[in-house]
């Protein structure tokens, strides 16, 4: 009888708290595949704190917490760690999965099939946005890669990304929704197998908030594993505030509708997607492959802030202004928006140093006490 390969998942934040529940009830109703979960609390509100501590007790999964905000990155490797250096030989594969992530029946297995399958290091799914979930695609895999010209003397290297199928019904590319091997696949959702991180290591924190999976994905590649799509294996990200009577099923981005946010989500929301960490991603990408800056990095720049002005700008505009929108008003918010940004930003680092300061004190203290 043929053993099945061990699964952990981890789960850690994308950029909200309030869809915790909805996403975790969905991953144990809906997976037919055995596995383990770490859960990764990044400084929830108490009311979700107590519900997944509960959760824990009940589901006998590992709750891991960090004593501030840290970035989704940051918080995979929270649980990376852990698993790393409590049972690493224990697991087989390792699944990444945020937070807001609803599953079909069906992908855990599939994701496992086509790794045991291909050999894949790493396989993502089908990856779906908006409600009702499942059928519109945000992203089935795409290609990423760098190319290297050499001109009057000077070496230029340059990446190219595309997605495919983003934005495309599901049902009008049946036919196309198979196995695939690709050059990338998406954080929302990826089983890497855990050996690769002996090739790897832990994930770069210095991406901080855009391109992670570029650059995990190009660490992958240049240690010489395969990445797949497996597109029978279908999740759904970003379900909650999506209408899909106004927006359409292929006109799912950039939908004016805000989300359904608490109150307690703005703090991470506003860290999470802050300029400061966009630009230091861009920029940490840029310089650790030598990249050169082109229309690419131009692009990336421009759309610095851009999810808070579509998720939390937009939405107030509408309402201010009973649907008709106006770029005056629009321009005044985004521009009022960045300051507070900015002071968001200082905030959380002035509270994490004086946290860290505290804590190198305690230890230091403890060494003395204990003689070290």
């Amino acid at each position: 009888m043929t053993t099945q390969p061990k699964v952990v998942l981890i789960v850690g934040p994308r950029e909200r708290f309030s869809c915790t529940q909805t996403s975790l009830e969905s991953i144990y109703a809906d997976t037919d595949y055995p596995f383990d979960l770490i859960y990764v609390d990044v400084c929830t509100p108490k009311p979700i704190r107590q519900y997944l501590e509960q959760q824990a007790e009940q589901r006998q999964f590992q709750l891991l917490h960090t004593d501030y905000y840290v970035s989704p990155t940051q918080a995979k490797n929270v649980g990376l760690k852990y698993v790393l250096n409590h049972a690493k030989t224990e697991y087989k594969y390792v699944v990444f999965i945020e937070n807001d992530v609803i599953v079909k029946r069906g992908w855990l297995t599939k994701l496992v099939e086509c790794a045991e399958a291909t050999g894949a290091a790493v396989v993502g799914p089908l990856t779906c946005i908006g409600n009702p979930v499942h059928q519109v695609i945000h992203n089935a895999g795409g290609k990423s890669y760098i190319t290297t010209e050499v001109k009057e003397q000077q070496t230029r290297r340059y990446i190219h990304q595309s997605a495919a199928l983003t934005g495309k019904a599901v049902s009008e590319v049946s036919d196309r929704l198979h196995r695939k091997r690709t050059d990338y696949v998406e954080f929302h959702c990826m089983l890497v197998r855990t050996e690769t991180f002996d090739k790897t290591g832990l994930l770069d924190e210095g991406m901080l908030a855009t391109r992670e999976h570029i650059d995990f994905c190009f660490m992958v590649t240049q240690a010489g594993g395969k990445i797949y799509s497996e597109r029978e294996a279908v999740v759904t990200t970003d379900t909650i505030g999506i209408d899909s009577n106004k927006t359409g099923l292929t006109e799912w981005f950039g939908a004016a509708q805000l989300p359904d946010f608490e109150w307690s989500d703005l703090p991470y929301f506003m860290l999470r997607w802050n300029d400061a960490w966009d630009l230091a991603s861009l920029h940490h990408i840029r310089d650790k492959w030598k990249l050169t800056e082109d229309d690419y990095f131009k692009k990336r720049y421009q759309k610095i802030g851009a999810r808070r002005h579509e998720l939390l700008i937009k939405p107030l505009v509408q309402r201010f202004t009973f649907g008709k929108g106006s770029i005056f008003l629009e321009n005044l918010l985004i521009a009022l928006e960045r300051q507070v940004n900015r002071y968001v930003y200082y905030r959380y680092q002035k509270q994490r140093s004086q946290m860290l300061n505290q804590k190198a004190s305690l230890v230091a203290k403890l060494e003395i006490t204990h003689g070290v």
